[in-house]
């Protein structure tokens, strides 16, 4: 409003003036609502901004080339090999493949001839390289013989699994699957490798069947891995995005310190599961992240401290709550004190539990009164959950789930955290970062399938070149170890 605007209301009588200035006031208190209204949201988007890899559940891949602030504490180490380390280097061989022999012709000292007189000694140098590599052509001959007797021609039989007049064997399309479903190489990479290290191209065709044929062989393997993780008293399970003829899917993993199984799928929730069919039949531990799928499931349960920790510290970050700082203090020294007492006992004792668990559920008590929970309904919209703040959803989700969160300190056997799948799932990330999706669903199955049966050898330190290639000659390794 203009000057003039104001003396002229001003002359205008009192009245006037008491009408200018409430709707002063209703002006003023209505920018300040949008004010606050601002400030809320751009705090939500500078904390948006500030996520990373380790305050909340986005993968390392998707992080800033910024420094960032590690979970772990200071230890006083130096980096680097400790003492007592045991450190490793190249070492000479005793029986080298090859020995060339360098002669003294003359000697240094005076130039007299020194042919004709025996070494009085060798000084050995060994040299480790590769040598050149050439595709090895193996011909088989059938013979044909006709019989003297009757006239009939007769043809030896060839061996199983040579069918075409030229074809590749088994250690060249275990090459490729290598090369294509574990290193994650394009097929174009594949053929430019194969001229480089081989001398020889395979089409993309042929990369492609030796994919599908490899994941026929090991359906058996990989039935036979589900009914082991089945099986198992403590399994891990996780899920990530995947994406598959341009729409989202979901890779689920189940996993185990010695066995491996993908499985994809377009849901991510109990559908998903059910279809997988390993929960449903699960009567151990589920480790997992506390997806609300999860606890539909009868069996015991194990929260992932992990991602606690991470949103403990996105709150002690961005909001400033020593609540916050308290508790990831707590759980950290709760797994120290287990990984102390583990090679000892089996169990901490009980005083000992009680007290982590009086600490615990004070802590609680204090960040709720911080963080209330909200009790009605504030706007148009009454379906659904009521709205919670991050804070208040993960201190009620660890006072509802105090068991399965602290379930680590009851049970020496169930670990502090969910690595085991998070580490087992991330390969799928860098997949996607490389093709960024699947053409086909047979193709997220396939890769899915052969990588479940790779996780599984490389965990049973079984060479991946080896196994693959046993599972094109029928007769893959991990059958007889889960048979």
């Amino acid at each position: 409003m203009k000057r003039k605007d104001i003396i002229k209301v001003y002359n205008a009588g009192p009245e006037a003036v008491i009408a200018l200035v409430e709707g002063l006031v209703k002006i003023i208190d209505r920018q300040g609502e949008d004010i606050a209204d601002l400030k809320k949201r751009i705090k939500a988007l500078e904390d948006r901004l500030s996520q990373n890899s380790t305050n909340s559940n986005r993968p390392p891949s998707s992080d800033w080339p910024t420094k960032k602030r590690s979970l772990r504490k200071k230890t006083g180490r130096s980096p680097g090999g400790q003492k007592g380390h045991k450190g490793s280097n190249l070492k000479m061989v005793e029986g080298p493949d090859s020995i060339n022999v360098i002669g003294v012709s003359s000697c240094s000292g005076c130039g007299r001839s020194l042919k004709g007189i025996e070494p009085a000694g060798y000084s050995k140098r060994q040299v480790f390289d590769l040598p050149s590599i050439k595709i090895r052509v193996e011909e088989f001959r059938a013979e044909q013989k006709c019989c003297p007797h009757c006239g009939h021609l007769n043809q030896a039989p060839f061996p199983e699994g040579v069918d075409q007049p030229a074809q590749y064997g088994p250690r060249i399309k275990a090459y490729a699957v290598y090369l294509n479903q574990y290193q994650l190489l394009p097929y174009d990479r594949i053929r430019e490798l194969f001229l480089d290290l081989f001398g020889t191209t395979l089409s993309a065709g042929t990369i492609v069947n030796a994919n599908r044929v490899c994941y026929e062989c090991l359906k058996p393997v990989e039935e036979a891995i589900k009914d082991k993780i089945t099986a198992c008293r403590i399994v891990h399970f996780d899920e990530t995005g995947l994406y598959t003829e341009a729409n989202r899917w979901w890779l689920h993993v189940a996993a185990t310190d010695d066995l491996t199984y993908y499985r994809c799928h377009p849901k991510r929730g109990a559908s998903a599961t059910d279809y997988i069919d390993i929960l449903p039949g699960f009567n151990g531990v589920a480790i997992h992240d506390g997806w609300d799928s999860y606890f539909k499931y009868k069996c015991r349960h194990g929260l992932c401290n992990a991602h606690h920790l991470r949103e403990l510290k996105a709150i002690e970050e961005f909001s400033k709550k020593k609540w916050a700082s308290d508790m990831a203090s707590l759980l950290v020294e709760i797994k120290e004190a287990v990984d102390k007492k583990r090679d000892i006992a089996d169990r901490l004792e009980k005083d000992e539990i009680d007290g982590f668990k009086d600490r615990y559920d004070k802590i609680i008590a204090r960040g709720l009164a911080q963080n209330p929970p909200v009790k009605k309904r504030d706007g148009p919209n009454m379906r659904g959950r009521l709205k919670q703040s991050k804070a208040t959803n993960l201190l009620l989700r660890l006072k509802k789930y105090w068991k399965e969160t602290l379930s680590f300190m009851y049970d020496f056997d169930i670990p502090f955290d969910n690595s085991q799948a998070e580490r087992d799932i991330r390969m799928a990330k860098v997949q996607q970062k490389i093709s960024g999706t699947f053409r086909s669903a047979d193709g997220a199955r396939t890769f899915c399938r052969i990588r479940g049966y790779i996780s599984t050898a490389r965990k049973n330190c079984l060479s991946v070149i080896d196994a693959i290639q046993a599972a094109f000659e029928g007769k893959p390794f991990i059958i007889p170890a889960l048979s």
